[in-house]
């Protein structure tokens, strides 16, 4: 279980210096300097929609477990 969680502290890093690093590499290939930004903000959109979709998937492990017993 800690396995899972420590691996949660790295997806928004790492989504965001992915999307970084294309939008970095497409502004030296096309000469602009703007698909940086896209780039980021699609990493970190990314990164969050994975976030919340793992944590929302742990919760509905929890309540599954429970029994929905209050």
């Amino acid at each position: 279980m800690v396995g899972e969680y420590s691996g949660l502290a790295t997806i928004l890093p790492a989504s965001i210096l992915v999307g970084y690093a294309i939008g970095y590499f497409m502004d030296k290939w096309l000469g602009t300097h703007y698909w940086y930004i896209v780039w980021l903000l699609i990493g970190i959109v990314a990164g969050m929609k994975e976030l919340i979709r793992k944590v929302l998937g742990d919760f509905q492990k929890d309540q599954d477990a429970g029994g929905g017993e209050d």
